[in-house]
């Protein structure tokens, strides 16, 4: 059972690309109810916007954030030319082209020449995009001082490219760099592998998306209130053209991973609740059994509170959502994260109310309302 009173604040930040400036809404919203994480774990784009927040003090985390957000989105800052779905369908995708073609300020930029042109086994021959802009966004938007400090804990996940296992850089455990926020976003053939300590990684998101079972299998002292983001949701129409299909389809790979993970963690902790309440009926001289005390020690768990804050994407939308990174779409994204969090928290006492028998139990308020 729980050793703690106050339980522990966590934001677990999926990977999506462009989609991430909703990530940042939800920070704004959760700030602005005075739930300020005291551990963030993302994946991909979710690893620079756990970096923007941790690496920078609480009163400078949502400004910092925009500004990143404001960088990142300058190639494309004109708006629709019509009103209308189909008018904005086209303009996502121009400017998703767009992206492809001139690359992002402040976080990668087209190879010239093209990869073939260069030496096999060397990074620039293994990605169509140079990301060294991005490490100098970081190193000037991110105190990585502050990160090491211990002040809030950050876990970022990737993968090894030779063995193909996850690797999860927690500064708990290390020091972080720019090296590791990049490794964990490096999605292959865009961007190329990250070096460090000798070996190669790419993004987290290539085997999970969401770093919540981490989170579940690292902590077991404290209760976790867990608020997780998704970009990408499991739920949707069926499609009605190609378009729709891909968006539809990169959806379903990249939710069903998280909603997996989510529902496999939880699983096992009501298991490990309902096993505790178990050994309480057991009689009084089996208390000593060898057997029943072991199974005593491996049942023992702190309760978990998940709330799921999930994008709800726009009809105009579609498969190249999670690089079409416009001015407009961008404080759309951000809105939206930020009104799903304050829906959300009129339902803060519920939330915070601790799962019965010390167990778990999740939310997913936003969407219902």
């Amino acid at each position: 059972m729980t050793k703690s009173v106050a339980p522990e604040t966590v934001l677990v930040l999926q990977g999506g690309g462009a989609l991430g400036a909703y990530q940042a809404g939800v920070y704004e919203g959760l700030a602005e109810a005075g739930e300020g994480p005291g551990w963030i774990a993302g994946i991909s784009i979710g690893a620079i916007n756990a970096a923007l927040i941790v690496g920078n003090p609480p009163e400078h985390r949502v400004a910092r954030l925009r500004d990143f957000w404001h960088r990142i989105t300058a190639g494309v800052t004109v708006d629709p030319w019509l009103p209308g779905d189909q008018v904005r369908a086209l303009f996502n995708t121009a400017s998703a082209y767009w992206t492809a073609a001139v690359g992002v300020r402040g976080f990668f930029t087209p190879r010239i020449p093209p990869p073939s042109f260069y030496p096999a086994g060397s990074p620039e021959a293994l990605s169509v995009y140079d990301t060294s802009p991005l490490r100098k966004t970081l190193e000037e938007f991110v105190d990585f001082e502050l990160i090491n400090s211990g002040r809030t804990r950050l876990s970022v996940g990737a993968v090894n490219v030779r063995s193909g296992n996850f690797a999860y850089f927690d500064s708990r455990a290390m020091r972080l760099g720019p090296e590791h926020i990049m490794a964990s976003g490096a999605l292959p053939p865009g961007f190329p592998p990250v070096e460090i300590d000798g070996e190669h990684y790419w993004d987290g998101g290539l085997v999970s998306n969401t770093p919540l079972q981490y989170v579940l299998d690292h902590e077991h002292e404290r209760d976790l209130r867990i608020y997780q983001v998704d970009l990408f949701s499991a739920k949707g129409a069926l499609p009605r053209n190609l378009s729709e299909a891909a968006e539809r389809e990169k959806d379903i790979r990249f939710s069903s991973r998280t909603r997996m993970n989510t529902d496999e963690g939880l699983r096992l902790r009501r298991a490990r609740a309902a096993f505790r309440s178990l050994l309480t009926k057991l009689p009084q001289d089996l208390a000593s059994d060898p057997d029943v005390t072991l199974l005593t020690e491996l049942a023992q768990e702190s309760a978990v509170t998940v709330v799921h804050l999930i994008y709800q994407d726009k009809p105009y939308e579609g498969g190249s959502k999670d690089f079409e990174f416009s001015r407009r779409t961008m404080l759309e994204h951000w809105a939206a994260g930020l009104a799903d969090v304050r829906r959300t928290m009129v339902h803060g006492g519920e939330i915070k109310q601790r799962p019965a028998g010390g167990g778990a139990k999740t939310f997913d308020i936003h969407r219902k309302a």
